[in-house]
Parts: structure tokens; C-alpha cells; sequence
């Protein structure tokens, strides 16, 4: 029975700053080095061992799966890293705070832009002084494949070729696999997973150092349906109110 741990990265700096950080390359805070840790602790005590990790190429994402396996006396692990599992890429808004955001261009075109399926942000715009487009680790990138912004239904575009070609073929081989990943590339594999639909997609906010758990079938589905939610490790209560504050970002 294939086992598949998808973890969002540690709350980063830019996340403590309530920002929109997309594609651009910051750390993690303090904290978030601590939920990472905090998640080896979590996965060692469910007894999960992983056998290879998927990470983007993003520095949060990695440190994340490097503190939670060195709590797990795993950092040997064989790492498979793919800018397929970025972040979903904000275009113009990156390095803007999202209440600021919310105050500038009102909540109708705010949350247009952060949570609906199919309206990407303006396009990132060559003053930003958080372009991430001309970064050396996309320099192979075709320009018709790096994007200039993104929705959600982009990410799942992009993202999932990754999940047939990568992931799949290790849960396949009987390997317990873990996506150390973001928030929107993690909803865009859980959309896939568990069906869905585009208008409920927006609903679903992802806890940062968390580990959520799937078993699947012989045909890379989940074997119970249950609300993502419940397949993450911990306190319920607590993840319960840390996927709320996710979602009253705007609000800070």
C-alpha cells in the first residue's frame, strides 16, 4: 500500500511579515525552523519512516525536509528536487503585504487573486525588486514554461506532470515518499487527489510543518475519502486553528 507525506515548508520570514513570497527565496523564520523539527517528531512517532523525499527548489522547502529528517535520524536520504513543486508564482504582488494588498485594491480583487481557481495576479513587472525570473536555478527554463504569474489551475498544470513522472513512479516501487512543498503546490496535488472541485479548492488552507498522511490504492488514489484536515499529524484542535489563521492571513 503506497504511503505518500505531503509537508508544507516552516513558517518562512516572509510569512511572519504576512507577504506574498511566491517564487522569491527567503528562509525560514525561527519558528518555522522549529514546526520543522517539530514534524520529524511527528512522523517518528506515527511510526513513518520515509524512504525518499520531493522537494522544490525552493530554500524553505528544503530546510524544512533536512531539519525534519535529521530529527529522524534520516538526513541519508536520496533527495529528488524540482522547481515542478514551487510555489505558486505571484507575479506583481510578490514581496507585498497581503493587508496592505487588501487595503489597496479592495477584498473583491484581493481574494480574486489569492483564492480563486483560475485569476492569476498581474504579471511580475521589471521594477519589482522581487523579480525571482532571472535566478540562476531557472536559467534552463524554456520562456515559455517560466511564468510571469500564476493561478491555481497553473500550478495543477505545471505540477502534476511532476507528480506522473516523480512521484509516482516511487510510490510504485513500494517507496514511502515525502513532498516537502507549499502551500498552493500542495493544494494543487491535493485537488488532484482528492477531486476537489475548483470553486471548494478555495476553501482549503494548508498548515505550515505539519505532515499530512495518504494511503493509496494500487491506482495512486486515496484509499478513504476524509477531509484533508484529518489526515495531518497532531492536535486537531490546533491544526484546526493554525489552517484558520492561514486563511485570516489578509486580516493581519
Amino acid at each position: 500500500m503506497p504511503t505518500l507525506v505531503l509537508l508544507r515548508h516552516g513558517e518562512s520570514t516572509w510569512n511572519a511579515e504576512n507577504r506574498f513570497t511566491g517564487w522569491w527565496d527567503v528562509d525560514l523564520s525561527e519558528v518555522g525552523e522549529e514546526q520543522a523539527r517539530q514534524a520529524g517528531h511527528l512522523l517518528a512517532d506515527a511510526e513513518i519512516q520515509p524512504d525518499v523525499v520531493h522537494t522544490s527548489l525552493q530554500r524553505r522547502a528544503i530546510r524544512t525536509a533536512n531539519l525534519a529528517l535529521d530529527e529522524m535520524g534520516l538526513a541519508w536520504l536520496p533527495v529528488r528536487r524540482h522547481w515542478r513543486l514551487n510555489e505558486r508564482h505571484y507575479g506583481d504582488l510578490t514581496g507585498r503585504n497581503k493587508a496592505e494588498t487588501l487595503e489597496k485594491f479592495g477584498e473583491e480583487q484581493f481574494f480574486a487573486w489569492r483564492r480563486s481557481y483560475d485569476v492569476p495576479p498581474p504579471p511580475i513587472e521589471p521594477d519589482n525588486p522581487f523579480d525571482p525570473n532571472s535566478d540562476r536555478r531557472y536559467a534552463g527554463l524554456a520562456p515559455d514554461v517560466l511564468p510571469a504569474s500564476e493561478c491555481l489551475a497553473d500550478v495543477v498544470q505545471r505540477m502534476l506532470p511532476y507528480w506522473f513522472d516523480g512521484i509516482v513512479p516511487d510510490l510504485a516501487a513500494g517507496r514511502v515518499v515525502l513532498v516537502a512543498a507549499h502551500g498552493n503546490s500542495l493544494r494543487a496535488l491535493i485537488k488532484h487527489l482528492d477531486g476537489i472541485s475548483d470553486d471548494d479548492i478555495a476553501g482549503l488552507n494548508i498548515v505550515t510543518g505539519v505532515p499530512y498522511v495518504y494511503e493509496l490504492d494500487d491506482f495512486f488514489a486515496p484509499k478513504e475519502q476524509m477531509p484533508p484536515l484529518e489526515r495531518a499529524l497532531g492536535d486537531p484542535a490546533e491544526i484546526a486553528a493554525a489552517a484558520q489563521k492561514v486563511a485570516d492571513q489578509a486580516k493581519a
